[in-house]
């Protein structure tokens, strides 16, 4: 608008294309202190780490720019190429990362494990995002695989792996880039020792764990400056030391000089891949922190400022190196000029700090997303931004990596032995990718077999040459990232199989609707004020804890509603799709059922509005089904009715609802509480010690309106009714063991596993912000 005349201005296509492109320009800024250092920092080491073992035979010129050519064309074909070209395309609604090809597939093919998914997710916006997979419905390789079982958990396992992976870069990454920058030290005339070096790096890594708790957001963006001074200043530094010392390497573009570094060194050049592979360490980072930026300012990113600085950084390194031979062990700190030496270190030293800071943020958005497809323990996740989702911290992982970290930092003492485990790690999660891409061209962008069969063998030929070459040095620390993913993995494989087994005797032992049908409108129990929140895991069905409550209590609430908090293979679920509403039995029972949505990178806040939010919804539906009698069951011959999503959006805007909601912190006079006076003071005196769990204070009126159906009106009493009463939450104390006649693998794995993992994770009343002074919860024994 324009604020002189009042009148309305037509923004110029020129105008739209400058508000794109600076947006774009501001992002790419940011992402230099989230995205890209780790990568940045890989000129630390690799030379150090390429020129190893036998390798150390043929330190010559000609191998030198050999090692250079590798290290072009594998930046070039890798991170720029297969990354910024191809991958950064097959996003998930913005994400990216392995769960986010893995939820592409899960969404265009029946790929999917998770149990409680139901039709009425595919009605979520996010679903339809992209292509739609009716093209491919009859596709003999899609029904090949949604058909057998085995291949689609054999699949979720490669998933799996692949974030054990991640979680391995996230104790690596620290140690080796914290350690690296360090060593510059022995590069002075006063040498420090390795056990000095190492308690250096120690302090350091400490004080990096120990902030984590402030958030990657803040720090990195305030640190962006640091990793771009410090790509200048590579870049200066390798232009520098290519006109100086060897002007000549820039004819080892030429592929010709691989063929002949082959050549001459043979297997030997065949295991020193396994350094030149730390070249491209992060390049996983561009593709899953994805979802904070946008495919266009990654792209500028890389492809402008640090791709470039990389190429020519490498180069310098080669042309220094080639006439000074002797300064391999110290190739990086040996070839910057005295006079900037100092001012170069510290500027290392920061950017080995955030880039470390970044991958152990991945690190906790793995974790998160391993938990919400029901494969990991829940751990308490802390929001560090109000306005950035992917911004999370988990403090129990966070120590844990932290001592892990130390430990490989103090018994390795050694960059290039941890560059053995790291370039494992980080290529095992590029040939993860590559593999599930392929399936993503053929079932997501429905592009032919051909072309995806010709995407993975190029790149997992490329790909798995350097993964073998890292496999061979697994007895030289190489086995670090294998037994920290086996140990990850156990813990994975045991929580989600433990949870299915729970889910599925759930589901097998559910309440019949007979049985409720012949208990009457009362359930053959006094009927008492107050809202009866049950949760569980089913999507459908009533479960079994209820018939606990019905046979062994005499009395229970007035109005009953079966939460079951899901996750659905989608990014983010909207507020205006999060809730699903649907009512069990005929109208007289006042049974409802709420589903509530999330996304696998979704954080479940605790805005303490969750019950107003609830009855709003409820109220909303019963005049829905007023409107549309389709919604409601047919008289109970179904267990569920059709359920409706109920827009948050709507509440709020729309001037129809006929509940409406007042501020007040006063005993309503209207309809008077049940509760007793003795446990009202008991609440109060809760929220006295306790403000974090204090709920708002929320009246609900039903205004007048003559044209009301009168059934619709006393639901909606009662509906009211039972909110002042009071609203209690009820969960099952569950204890699942093996059955006696099973194996003593299984036994094992439930018994003792499972039930370690669930006494020593948080509780499920915790994880869902349950008030505790309003928790009952029931103990059921579950053998499976």
């Amino acid at each position: 608008m324009d604020s002189e005349a009042g009148t309305s201005t037509l923004r110029t296509p020129s105008q739209f294309s400058w508000r794109y492109i600076s947006r774009n320009l501001v992002l790419a800024y940011q992402s230099f202190g989230v995205v890209y250092g780790d990568l940045s920092t890989s000129p630390l080491y690799v030379y150090k780490s390429t020129f190893v073992g036998k390798l150390q035979n043929h330190q010559n010129e000609d191998a030198i720019f050999g090692a250079f050519s590798l290290i072009f064309w594998t930046l070039t074909l890798i991170p720029l190429i297969k990354y910024v070209f191809i991958l950064l395309s097959a996003d998930d609604n913005g994400e990216g990362g392995t769960f986010a090809l893995y939820s592409l597939l899960c969404r265009h093919a029946k790929f999917n494990l998770l149990p409680n998914q139901q039709a009425a997710d595919e009605e979520l916006s996010a679903y339809k995002y992209g292509p739609s997979s009716q093209a491919v419905a009859s596709s003999p390789l899609k029904r090949f695989l949604e058909k057998h079982k085995r291949l689609r958990t054999a699949l979720l396992l490669v998933v799996l792996f692949g974030a054990c992976m991640v979680i391995g870069d996230g104790i690596l990454t620290p140690a080796i880039s914290v350690l690296s920058s360090v060593s510059g030290l022995q590069a002075t005339e006063k040498k420090l020792t390795d056990s000095e070096m190492v308690f250096i790096a120690c302090i350091i890594l400490v004080g990096l764990f120990a902030l984590q708790h402030f958030g990657t957001h803040k720090v990195a963006f305030i640190f962006a400056p640091i990793v771009i001074i410090w790509l200048i200043s590579i870049f200066s530094i390798g232009l520098y030391n290519t006109i100086y010392w060897n002007p000549r390497i820039l004819s080892a573009i030429s592929p010709y000089y691989i063929i002949k570094f082959f050549r001459v060194t043979g297997k030997d050049g065949w295991i020193s891949l396994g350094g030149i592979l730390l070249s491209i360490t992060g390049t996983e980072a561009m593709f899953a922190d994805l979802g904070h930026f946008t495919a266009l300012s990654i792209r500028i990113a890389f492809a402008l400022v640090v791709y470039p600085s990389l190429i020519v950084q490498y180069m310098g390194q080669a042309a220094f190196l080639s006439k000074n031979l002797s300064s391999i062990p110290q190739s990086f700190f040996d070839s910057i000029p005295d006079s900037i030496f100092w001012p170069v270190f510290v500027i290392a030293t920061l950017a080995a700090i955030v880039g470390s800071q970044a991958v152990i943020t991945a690190t906790f958005s793995i974790i998160k997303q391993c938990h919400a497809l029901g494969c990991f323990p829940r751990v308490k996740v802390v929001h560090t931004s109000k306005h950035i989702y992917g911004q999370i911290y988990i403090p129990e992982i966070n120590w844990i990596l932290m001592v892990l970290c130390l430990a490989i930092t103090i018994g390795f003492r050694d960059t290039t032995l941890i560059g053995n485990a790291y370039g494992i790690a980080c290529m095992t999660v590029m040939f993860v990718t590559t593999c599930l891409m392929a399936l993503v061209i053929i079932f997501v962008w429905q592009r032919s077999v051909l072309l995806a069969a010709a995407f993975l063998f190029f790149f997992g030929c490329i790909e798995g040459v350097y993964l073998s070459a890292s496999f061979i040095k697994v007895p030289q620390g190489g086995w670090v990232p294998l037994v920290l993913s086996g140990i990850f993995m156990v813990v994975m494989f045991v929580w989600h199989y433990g949870t299915s087994k729970k889910y599925n005797f759930d589901l097998h032992n559910k309440v019949s609707l007979r049985w409720i049908l012949g208990l009457g409108p009362s359930l053959g129990i006094v009927r008492v004020p107050g809202i009866g929140l049950i949760y569980s895991e089913l999507a459908t069905g009533v479960p079994a804890i209820f018939s606990h409550f019905v046979t062994n209590l005499p009395a229970f609430h007035q109005v009953l509603v079966f939460v079951c908090v899901k996750s659905v293979p989608v990014p983010y679920v909207s507020p205006e799709e999060r809730y699903l509403i649907g009512r069990i039995c005929p109208r007289p029972y006042r049974m409802y059922r709420c589903i509530v949505r999330y996304g696998y990178k979704d954080i479940q806040r605790d805005d303490g509005d969750f019950e107003n939010q609830l009855i709003k919804s409820i109220a909303e539906f019963i005049q829905m089904e007023a409107v549309e009698p389709q919604l409601s069951s047919s008289e109970g011959s179904s267990l569920d009715g059709r359920m409706a999503v109920i827009s948050m959006r709507s509440l709020q805007s729309t001037s129809s609802l006929v509940i409406s909601e007042l501020e007040d912190h006063e005993v309503s006079t209207t309809i008077q509480s049940s509760k007793s006076e003795t446990l009202q003071s008991l609440r109060s005196v809760y929220e006295d010690e306790n403000p974090q769990v204090t709920r708002r204070q929320v009246r609900f009126q039903l205004p007048q309106s003559p044209g009301m159906d009168p059934s619709v009106r006393e639901e909606l009493l009662d509906l009211i009714q039972a909110k002042e009463a009071g609203v209690a939450y009820i969960m099952g104390h569950s204890y699942v063991k093996a059955r006696r006649s099973s194996s003593f693998l299984k036994k094992l794995v439930v018994d003792i596993g499972y039930s370690f993992l669930r006494k020593n994770c948080r509780g499920p009343a915790v994880a869902l912000n349950i008030p505790h002074i309003s928790l009952i919860e029931v103990g059921m024994i579950y053998y499976v």
